[in-house]
Order: structure tokens, then C-alpha cells, then sequence
């Protein structure tokens, strides 16, 4: 143990983490930028930051402070000591309705303030997209905007006081009138009115450099103002006195269509005099789906508020009528407010991918100009972008005039950075040309502190570096931020990732067949952060489980970062460090679809498994239950599933199998169906079949055939009842010498016979534990199977839900050199799917009953599940499904050592909403997990909407 470490455990009473994880966990922020701390420590108090700046001064060793990590400059990355709020000091302390104030720790999440303050009819004013995540010492470090600036300006306009330990270590209780000023702070601003009354642009989102202004006599000296926006350089904020603002009791969101974003910017401006409370813009290229917009290129988000829905509405239907828009649409519902508000908050995501592919990355991100100039501005900066042979999507605040961008540089190659530099440069030269700030809203750090010149000049900046020395005389925190700053283009995270592309099963195809390009993905906005999973949402069940980062998306990204990059991680694929992280994901896949660079954990998982266990001794789970396909097999081709079923219910045998077979002790071993699906098939009495409808193949996935068989039962009695002519896939191998057509002449391959019959299998188990080889002789075989299938035009329906996002996603991507597997992917319907595309006109059932239960993750992930929700609706079963993830995730909840996490995932959503539901509500799950989760949990019988349509048809149906 280092002598620093050892200090600060004996000084401080939070966690000093020294270890690869923590220190791998926070070297990048959401920039573009990568530094390696020596230690990470999650404080508990004022009188642990106050004792950790002390030991750091006695060592020389600098500190960041820390809370979201959500940065887009790079300022909260470090070298030194890194500060996490997020664990310990996140409370709120105190909220007065009266004096509409609210005191704060700062590693407390913007949301969670939120919450507090609605009943009272209150909230803070700014509130960025990342609100879900963000901390509000963050927030102040940054002088953070948000949405809502027209209206409530920034945090600075709702900071009252700050308490703060300076580098120092003086308790500092900042405020107005000189309050907690530092000695020699005055005399500065005293000796520089002149300058400070002229130096500084004059616009609403001038966010770069040091407030100083804030301290001069006419805007009342105030200490705390000034200390916004200063990024952890001058002190550490352990606690703030905040102001709140009435929130309307009504809102109106008006969503104004303009033919391009030119023209959308030059009329930001003139809607202001209206008073909204947002004028956010974006143009189509940034939007996945324009179906919830009107007509037009471009968007403003315009809302408006009042005291009833009527008179937001009015003040919104005022704004259409003085805009000169192609098209517009206003919406009061708060469901379809969200909806739109969610395409604008996931740009800071999506922006991060060009519509071909391509990457596109910060460091230009927020700039701001005055509203009146936006347009001008808009047009040189494109202008800029063209000449550099550069792209970009600008978004943002266009009320404010502060825009959002991320660029197509090229900072994986030394001619590329160094274009990258020469932009840099040329860009300020253009906002500080139209009287903007370099940054607008996320601060300077390291991507634009070098800049500050060119719109302060030298004097100011050596100005801002006097009060840097009087705050922090020993440069001990944040240094090479804001004063004396890094070059723009030093420490950027790409540099340390390997130039050839590694060894991987999958393809990648997204990516290029490139793994490290694949984990560049993750850009640190940490949607995967937030706490509780909003409507259908799922990700991230693991880290709202445990509320640790390694165990979100982004934490295990960076984790996959540092291995790649080989300083921090250096074993490589068999690293402990990134398989303890990864143990703990559920691959719900609900990142594939939640993060808005889609990022897919499940599929990165998949990977470095089948690489960490490569010639190794697998998990005994991995046996168990990654080859769960070839026991079940076994005992279906034994008849032994009886004998089965009752060893499993004597305690000792139960007992011996799970500790054999790597089970969570208090897990129930499913029963064992007696007669499997196919078998049941194979006996049933089959009407003649018609020549009139459809013919579809129906998967007989390992769980419908050897643990849920009444599941297939059911959808071949819908199936039929919908008209359409119902076959299982073939068990025997087949050599087509010939075309396609669903007469096709096969030939028996003679080798199969001496096989005897096999059975198509999506391979997930195998996949999902990483046994990637198996996997793939396992889909080899699945295809060979299907070719007679793949030679009609018939699709496949698959009811499992994991199973068809197997089909649809792994499946392509694992055998990306087999175009029969793209082939095959795209026949797989879901039931609902299969119903809707191919019986249009049939009717079903009207079981005209409340529903309760979650949409499979995978199906919400991969598949969608539109067509369920109205064929649902078709069917009167009336209700929502919850989002979020049962916990059981196939294999992850048997695996001993996830009990707890697994029970925790369900008890969010799942649970709650299975013990509230009322007499007679039918409880809804797809997924086998689901409904075995639910059965042990809850000693509830979920159950497959084939299930309850097939018992709607009534006995003779």
C-alpha cells in the first residue's frame, strides 16, 4: 500500500479505492479526453474533503471533484485524487416551501430534487437532458443550463450561498456582498473594474472563464455567482443553498416545423417577447423517427406555461400563429410531451453517430452566440465545417443561441488530431467574431481553455490566473482546467486503443467488424446511470440494483476501455477485473435500445467471456445452464423427466444439484414438462390442412418444448384459429441441389439418418454464458436444418421472446460469413407479429380483461413490441406492462451469488405491479424467466398471451 493511500484511509472515514476497477472507473468523463488517477475517494462529509485536500497538499498530489461524470470537457478527469459525491454526500438536507430554497450535498442527482420539490409546486430551473443522472455539484461547477434557461437561467442565477473548502482547506460559506471571499480576492476585482466591467461579452450562456464580473459592486459582489462555472479549480462545494421557482401547473409544448435549421435559428430569437419556457432546436438528421413530428426539416420546441391546460394551450396556439412555420403541432397530454422530449434529450447520444455510421465526437459542443445571431453564426459554422471536409449536426438551445454539435474529426490518427487542432482554432475565431462564449453551457476543461485568449485576450486570462492563485495558491485542484490549461489535443482517450482491430467472434457489422470501435460507443452520457427506469425503459437493472458504477453500462465500457488500452487493465481478456463487472449484467439487452448510441453490453459480454474462458475451466453454471439445450434433450430422449421432476423435490438432491451444477441455493429447479411440445405435435389429431392460408413454421425453442409446451399448444390452436396452416421446423438434415419455392425438391443427406433426429436451437444459452465455438456449431447445424425452410417463403414464428431476439440479432452477427443466417433472421415473427402481417382481418377473442406484468426485455430491446400492445388491445385485455427487467434474465438469476441482485430487479417494477393488481387481472409474461420469476417470487402464475387468447376461443374454438 502506497503511502498516499494509507494516509487517506487513516484520515478519512469513505471508501479510498486504490484498486485497477475503482481507478479504471472514472480515467474519462464524457469528453473526448482520458487521465489516470492515482485513487478514487468517496467522502463522507465536508470534514473528509477537508482532510483529504490536506493529505494531498502534504503529498503534492492533486484533486478532481466528481459527480455524474456526464462532463463534456474533460474537466472531471484527474491524475490525482478523484472525489466521488455520488455515494455518500447525495442528500437533499433541507427544502422550505416558504423561502422556495432548498439546501443540497452535491453529489445529489438533479432529479431527486425534483421529485422533492414537485409536491410544493416547485422545482430548480435549469435542468440539462442528463437531469436523470447530473449532480448538482456538478451543475455548479459548471454553471449548467439546460431546457428551461429562457425562463430560469442558469445555476449560477439560482446559487444563494455555497459552503466550500478552498485548496487551502478554509471553510468558505460564499454568498453575496463579499461573503467567504478568500483574502486578496477583493483587492483583485478592486484594482480591475475597468477591465471586468468591459471585458465580458454580453449574452445569456457565457459560461467560459471565471465569473468575475459577479463580483463587481453593481451585481453585488456576489462571491457565490462568481464561483460558478469554475469546474473545481478554486474550491470544493460540499454544500449549497439553492433557489426554487414556481413550476407551472399546466404546460403546452408547441413542436414548430421549419424547412431547415437556418431558418428555424433566425426565428428563435423572435419568439421570445412571447416568454416561453424553452425555444429548443433540432434539425431531421439527429431524429431516428420523425412520426411524432409535423412536417419540416428542422424543429423548435417551443413550451409554454399557465395555470390551467386552457391558458398554456392559448399561449402555445399565440406562438404558432406569430411563427411562419410549414408545420406545427401542439401537445398538452404529459405522456406525449415526454415522448417528444425524449427525442430531444437523446441527441447528446445520437449526435454521436453521422446517418451512415460514421463517429462523431465532442469538443465543439456548446458554444454560444446571441440569439439575434444564431442564423449568421449557424451558416459560417457549416460553412467552417465544409471547408474542413468535416460534418456535423448542430442542436440545442436556439432561444439562448447556444448550440450543440458533435463533429465527424478524425482522433485516431496524428493528421487527423492535427486537423482537429487547426478547427479548433478557427472556430473560436468565429464565435468570438459574432461576441459568443466558447462554451455555453458544459464549461471549458480542456477543450477550449487553451482558446480563452482569443476571446478574453492574455490580460483577462492572466487576470483569471491571479484569482486561481488566491483560491488555490498551490494548483492543487483540477489543474491544467481554465488557467495555464492542457493543450486541446493532449490526453484524448482514442490514443491509448489499439490501431489493429482484435481478435472477436462477432461481426460487428455496426462497427466495422471492430471491437475497440464498438466499445468507443459509450461517450459517457450515462443514460445507464439513472435510478429508477422511466415507462417501458430497462436499462440499466444491475446498476439500479446496486447503485455502482461498474456495474452500469458505461462503467463496464470503461472497464472494456482500459483492457483494450492495456495500461491500467493489463491481462487482457483474462482480466478479473472487467469479468467481476460483467458478472453482474443481466444481458437484458436493454442498452441495445435505452442507450442512445446503442450500445450492447450483452453482445460485449457474450465476447470477452468466450475470450476469458478460452482453454480455461468454465463456471460450473456455465455447464449447468449454458448447455441447458443438450440435458433437456437427453432427458426428453430418456423419458426420465419424471424422475427428474422428484429427485429435484427432495431436499438433498436439490440440494447436491445446486451446488453441482453452480445454482443460487434458494432458487426452485423448474419442473419438467412430461410430454415435450414436439412430442405432443407428433400425437395430436391434426385436421386435414387447407390450401388457403399461410404457412408458417413454428420454433420449437427449449423452453417451450421441454418446460412450457402448454405455451406452443395454445399458439398452434391461435395460429389455426387465425387461418394459417401451422409446421414445425424439419429434424433431419437436407442437401437442396436446387432453387428456392415451397415445393423444392430435397435430397435426405444419409449421414443425418445415422444421426437420428436433431433439433434447431437459437443458441442463446450458449451464447449468453460465452461459449461462442458451441454457439456457432450449434446455429451451423440450426441452419443446416432450416435449409428446406429457407427455400419457401414461409416465415418463422418464434414465442420465446430471448429466443427470436436470438434469431433476429446474435444469430446475423455471430455467423456473419453465412448469409443463410441473415436469411433466417429475417423470417422471425413474433406471435403477435405473425398474427398481425399474415391474419389481417382475423379477430380475436375479446377477453375484455385488465393486464398486469413486464414486456420481455429482449422483446423491448430487439424486437418491439408494438403489434403485442394492439393485438392486446384487439383482444380487450386493457393495461400496461411495466418496463424495466424481471431479474431472472435466463441463466443470471440461477446463478449463485445473484439472488439478491436478481430479486432486487424484480421488486422495482415487476413485483410491485403483480401484488397491486386487482381481482381478475391476467397477468402477462412471454418470457419463461418472467414467469418462473414471478411463480417463485410471487407465487403467481404468469402467462403467454397465446395462453389467454387460446383459452378465449372458448372449448370448441
Amino acid at each position: 500500500m502506497s503511502e498516499l493511500e494509507a494516509e487517506l484511509r487513516k484520515a478519512v472515514r469513505g471508501e479510498v479505492g486504490f484498486d485497477v476497477t475503482s481507478r479504471a472507473l472514472t480515467t474519462m468523463d464524457a469528453s473526448n479526453y482520458r487521465r489516470v488517477p492515482l485513487g478514487v475517494v468517496a467522502p463522507h462529509d465536508a470534514d473528509d474533503v477537508a482532510a483529504v485536500l490536506e493529505v494531498c497538499r502534504d503529498h503534492m498530489v492533486p484533486v478532481v471533484a466528481r459527480g455524474g461524470g456526464t462532463s463534456i470537457a474533460g474537466q472531471a478527469t484527474g491524475t490525482g485524487i478523484v472525489l466521488d459525491f455520488t455515494r455518500h454526500m447525495n442528500g437533499l438536507v433541507s427544502l422550505d416551501p416558504d423561502t422556495r430554497t432548498a439546501v443540497v450535498q452535491p453529489g445529489l442527482v438533479l432529479d431527486r430534487l425534483q421529485e422533492a420539490a414537485a409536491p410544493h409546486g416547485l422545482r430548480f430551473g435549469p435542468d440539462p437532458s442528463t437531469h436523470s443522472r447530473c449532480t448538482l455539484g456538478g451543475m455548479i461547477g459548471n454553471n449548467s443550463c439546460g431546457s428551461h434557461s429562457v425562463a430560469w437561467g442558469t445555476t449560477a442565477d439560482s446559487v444563494r450561498e455555497l459552503d466550500v473548502v478552498s485548496g487551502r482547506g478554509e471553510r468558505l460559506r460564499l454568498g453575496q456582498d463579499w461573503a467567504g471571499a478568500p483574502q486578496g480576492l477583493r483587492e483583485i476585482v478592486d484594482g480591475e473594474l475597468a477591465r471586468l466591467r468591459t471585458g465580458f461579452p454580453e449574452l445569456p450562456r457565457r459560461i467560459s472563464g471565471y465569473a468575475l464580473d459577479a463580483l463587481l459592486p453593481e451585481n453585488g459582489a456576489d462571491v457565490a455567482r462568481s464561483f460558478c462555472g469554475s469546474e473545481g479549480t478554486l474550491g470544493i462545494v460540499t454544500e449549497a443553498v439553492l433557489r426554487l421557482v414556481e413550476a407551472p401547473r399546466a404546460r403546452a409544448l408547441a413542436v414548430l416545423g421549419y424547412g431547415d435549421e437556418g431558418t428555424a435559428a433566425e426565428a428563435a430569437a423572435g419568439l421570445l417577447p412571447y416568454r416561453p419556457l424553452t425555444v429548443e432546436g433540432m434539425a431531421a438528421d439527429l431524429v431516428p423517427s420523425t412520426e411524432l413530428l409535423p412536417r419540416g426539416g428542422a424543429w423548435l420546441f417551443v413550451e409554454t406555461g399557465g395555470e390551467s391546460e386552457a391558458e398554456a394551450r392559448a399561449r402555445a396556439e399565440a406562438i404558432v400563429r406569430a411563427a411562419d412555420v410549414v408545420g406545427s403541432t401542439i401537445v398538452t397530454d404529459p405522456g406525449g410531451q415526454r415522448a417528444l422530449w425524449r427525442i430531444r434529450e437523446d441527441a447528446s447520444g445520437t449526435a454521436t453517430r453521422m446517418p451512415d455510421g460514421s463517429e462523431a465526437w465532442p469538443g465543439w459542443e456548446d458554444c454560444a452566440v446571441p440569439p439575434q445571431r444564431l442564423g449568421a453564426y449557424l451558416r459560417d459554422f457549416r460553412a467552417l465545417l465544409t471547408a474542413h471536409g468535416l460534418r456535423g449536426t448542430p442542436y440545442g438551445h436556439f432561444g439562448d443561441g447556444c448550440i450543440h454539435v458533435r463533429i465527424d474529426f478524425d482522433l485516431l490518427t496524428e493528421p487527423g488530431v492535427a486537423a482537429f487542432r487547426r478547427f479548433s482554432e478557427e472556430l473560436a475565431e468565429v464565435v468570438v467574431a459574432h461576441g459568443g462564449s466558447l462554451s455555453g453551457e458544459h464549461g471549458d476543461g480542456q477543450a477550449r481553455a487553451e482558446l480563452l485568449p482569443k476571446m478574453y485576450g492574455h490580460d483577462m486570462v492572466r487576470l483569471f490566473e491571479r484569482a486561481k492563485g488566491v483560491w488555490d495558491p498551490d494548483d492543487l485542484l483540477n489543474p491544467g482546467m481554465l488557467v495555464r490549461p492542457a493543450p486541446l489535443d493532449a490526453n484524448l482517450r482514442f490514443s491509448v486503443l489499439p490501431r489493429e482491430p482484435v481478435d472477436i467472434a462477432f461481426g460487428y457489422p455496426a462497427d466495422g467488424g471492430d471491437f475497440s470501435a464498438a466499445v468507443r460507443r459509450c461517450v459517457g452520457v450515462a443514460k445507464c446511470r439513472t435510478t429508477s427506469a422511466a415507462g417501458p425503459a430497462v436499462m440499466c437493472p444491475s446498476f439500479r440494483a446496486t447503485g455502482e458504477e461498474e456495474h452500469s453500462t458505461r462503467g463496464r465500457a470503461r472497464l472494456l476501455h482500459e483492457m483494450l488500452a492495456g495500461e491500467l487493465v493489463t491481462d487482457g481478456w483474462r482480466s478479473t477485473e472487467v469479468r467481476d463487472a460483467l458478472d453482474l449484467c443481466l444481458a437484458c439487452k436493454g442498452c441495445r435500445s435505452d442507450c442512445p448510441v446503442e450500445v450492447d453490453m450483452a453482445t460485449y459480454k457474450a465476447e470477452f467471456l468466450h475470450h476469458h474462458y478460452e482453454g480455461r475451466r468454465r463456471p460450473a453454471a456455465h455447464h449447468s445452464m449454458g448447455r441447458l439445450p443438450q440435458w433437456l434433450r437427453l432427458v426428453a430422449r430418456t423419458r426420465t423427466a419424471p424422475l427428474v421432476n422428484a429427485l429435484a423435490a427432495v431436499p438433498p438432491f436439490a440440494w447436491a444439484a445446486k451446488r453441482l451444477g453452480g445454482i443460487a441455493p434458494e432458487r426452485d429447479i423448474p419442473r419438467l414438462a412430461a410430454r415435450t411440445f414436439s412430442r405432443w405435435w407428433e400425437r395430436r389429431e391434426k385436421a386435414p390442412v387447407g390450401t388457403g392460408g399461410d404457412l408458417v413454421f413454428l420454433w420449437p425453442d427449449t423452453f417451450t418444448e421441454h418446460l412450457s409446451p402448454s405455451v406452443g399448444q395454445a399458439a398452434v390452436r391461435v395460429l389455426e384459429a387465425a387461418g394459417l396452416r401451422v409446421a414445425l421446423p424439419p429434424t433431419v438434415r437436407w442437401r437442396t441441389p436446387s432453387g428456392g419455392g415451397e415445393g423444392v425438391t430435397v435430397a435426405m443427406d444419409p449421414v443425418s439418418l445415422l444421426r437420428g433426429r436433431e433439433r434447431v436451437c437459437c443458441g442463446l444459452t450458449y451464447v449468453s454464458t460465452g461459449q461462442l465455438d458451441r454457439a456457432r456449431a450449434v446455429l451451423r447445424r440450426t441452419l443446416d436444418l432450416m435449409e428446406p425452410v429457407l427455400g419457401t417463403a414461409a416465415p418463422v414464428v418464434v414465442l420465446e421472446p430471448s429466443c427470436a431476439a436470438a434469431l433476429r440479432s446474435d444469430l446475423p452477427e455471430l455467423l456473419h460469413d453465412d448469409p443463410r443466417a441473415r436469411r433466417l433472421a429475417d423470417r422471425v415473427l413474433t406471435f403477435a407479429e405473425a398474427l398481425e402481417r399474415l391474419a389481417p382481418d382475423w379477430t380475436p377473442p375479446r377477453v375484455e380483461r385488465p393486464v398486469v406484468g413486464q414486456t420481455h426485455c429482449h422483446q423491448h430491446a430487439v424486437l418491439g413490441d408494438s403489434p403485442d400492445r394492439r393485438l392486446r388491445e384487439a383482444a380487450g385485455l386493457a393495461g400496461e406492462l411495466s418496463g424495466g427487467c424481471c431479474g431472472l434474465a435466463g441463466n443470471f438469476g440461477f446463478e449463485k451469488g445473484h439472488y439478491e441482485v436478481s430479486v432486487a430487479c424484480a421488486e422495482e417494477q415487476v413485483l410491485p405491479a403483480v401484488r397491486g393488481a386487482g381481482e381478475g387481472a391476467v397477468v402477462l409474461a412471454d418470457g419463461f424467466s418472467c414467469r418462473t420469476q414471478l411463480e417463485q417470487l410471487a407465487g403467481v402464475r404468469g402467462r403467454h398471451l397465446a395462453e389467454v387468447l387460446a383459452e378465449g376461443l372458448g372449448a370448441s374454438g
